[in-house]
């Protein structure tokens, strides 16, 4: 199962930088906006490795990537990384707000290798495809500084919460690194490297399978260097440093473990109609509005909806609308609907899936956007945030937004370890692990 180590890891310098100014997001999740204002902040931003800027007169000799090592390296001689004395697991933990509520979580994990296990093991399991543009980005940079400066996060199954029993215990120990992000998430981190915990944390790991939360590319990237290293470098044994990852380990029982949906904004389908629409998903969906005349009635037709949708009073499962000039609708699964007739063709666990009914039944049957459309997004675009989405359509951005409940926890685990995934925008595990917090040299052994 799960084989876990401590590490050494590079670590920013405390004294001679401060941790939120030279972090970053995830390099998927930084927009070029936050490219500029990471390297704004600091000459010592991560971005510079992250996430570098292309320059016009790049080459084959000198590019995004080799100026990402050599900073790396110049970094390390200049002792702003500093690699700790001892190898550790870190434990990390992430206090925020879940966006668009006042509920205030904790997610507490840690951070070690673990080793890059091919699917067909069996022992790490992925709950979504990937794209190969971003695995050929993510290999490059690799190959060039040879560092994971990026979590993988990573899912593991633990109801009695024992080993969130003993990372509680081990932050109390002592005061943690402190930072806050531009999300307003304050990220903690305490580097543990008594030997009695880690081993404890490696024994009752090795029981264990994990699924990959997030961090799809960069697992297959890990993947697909290992391979590379194995059949270019003499093989140094089981403990090469390639044969490992940098990993964030978050129990799926944890109270603070928060997946957000993904809605999707409907635009540019020609000679829209709604009612047209409508009357194509009788046979599956019935439908129940929330009209509104004025600015008053709309904030509480739309309290009345977004309770609707997230509720469970109706006993059914339930998608929101919201199509150009209103009103809200709220369609409801029908009772008779027969999901295994009309959708024979994807697994029990799957037909369990919203995101399932609205890509199939919906955009499929009822608005005619072919699955291929909705990979090339040819009529579809994403949205997190709600209020945003319905802005998009206010606006005439979009025909109609499609808004959806997200994803529980336990069916990204039925569907990863059945050997299925999920369709792509599915899961948003929230907040994102901040690349930089540790940093894993790739080097020839790990130490154990």
């Amino acid at each position: 199962m799960a084989e876990i180590h401590p590490f050494r890891a590079f670590r920013y310098d405390t004294k001679r930088v401060s941790l939120d100014q030279v972090l970053t997001q995830p390099y998927d999740k930084i927009t070029p906006a936050m490219q500029e204002r990471y390297y704004a902040a600091s000459p010592y931003n991560l971005i510079a490795i992250e996430k570098g800027r292309i320059l016009p007169g790049d080459s084959p000799e000198i590019n995004v990537y080799t100026r990402a090592a050599q900073k790396l390296e110049e970094w390390i001689a200049n002792k702003i990384l500093v690699q700790d004395a001892a190898p550790g697991i870190y434990v990390y933990a992430q206090e925020f707000l879940v966006p668009g509520t006042q509920t205030r979580r904790i997610r507490t994990g840690f951070i070690a290798l673990g080793r890059i296990e091919d699917y067909e093991a069996h022992v790490v399991f992925r709950h979504e495809g990937t794209l190969s543009a971003p695995k050929a980005d993510r290999v490059e940079l690799l190959r060039h500084t040879h560092a994971q400066t990026g979590q993988l996060f990573m899912l593991y199954d633990d109801p009695g919460r024992k080993i969130e029993t003993w990372l509680d215990e081990a932050s109390r120990r002592s005061a943690p690194l402190e930072l806050h992000d531009e999300f307003d998430v304050t990220h903690r981190l305490w580097p543990v490297s008594d030997a009695a915990f880690l081993r404890n944390i490696q024994k009752e790991m090795s029981a264990k399978k994990i699924i990959i939360a997030d961090g799809h590319h960069r697992y297959e990237t890990a993947l697909n260097y290992r391979n590379e290293c194995r059949v270019r470098l003499a093989n140094p044994g089981p403990l090469a440093a390639y044969e490992f990852a940098m990993m964030t380990f978050i129990n799926a029982h944890s109270k603070g473990l928060t997946i957000l949906p993904t809605h999707r904004l409907v635009r540019d389908l020609p000679d829209f109609d709604f009612d047209r629409f409508r009357r194509a998903l009788a046979r599956s969906f019935d439908w129940y509005s929330y009209p509104f005349q004025n600015a008053e009635e709309r904030a509480a037709s739309y309290a009345e909806f977004r309770k609707d949708l997230a509720g469970q009073n109706h006993g059914r499962r339930a998608i929101g609308i919201y199509p150009w000039g209103g009103p809200f609708y709220l369609f409801l699964l029908r009772r008779d609907a027969d999901l295994e007739r009309w959708l024979l063709d994807v697994s029990e666990a799957q037909r369990g899936l919203d995101v399932i009914l609205l890509h199939r039944l919906i955009l499929g049957d009822g608005l005619g956007i072919t699955p291929e459309a909705v990979a090339a997004e040819k009529n579809i675009s994403y949205e997190r945030e709600m209020d945003a989405a319905v802005a998009a359509v206010d606006r005439g951005e979009a025909q109609l937004a499609c808004l959806l409940n997200p994803v529980r926890v336990q069916q990204v685990m039925d569907i990863a370890l059945g050997g299925d995934v999920l369709p792509q925008k599915s899961t948003d595990f929230y907040p994102k692990l901040l690349s930089g917090l540790a940093i894993y040299r790739v080097e020839r052994r790990i130490e154990v």
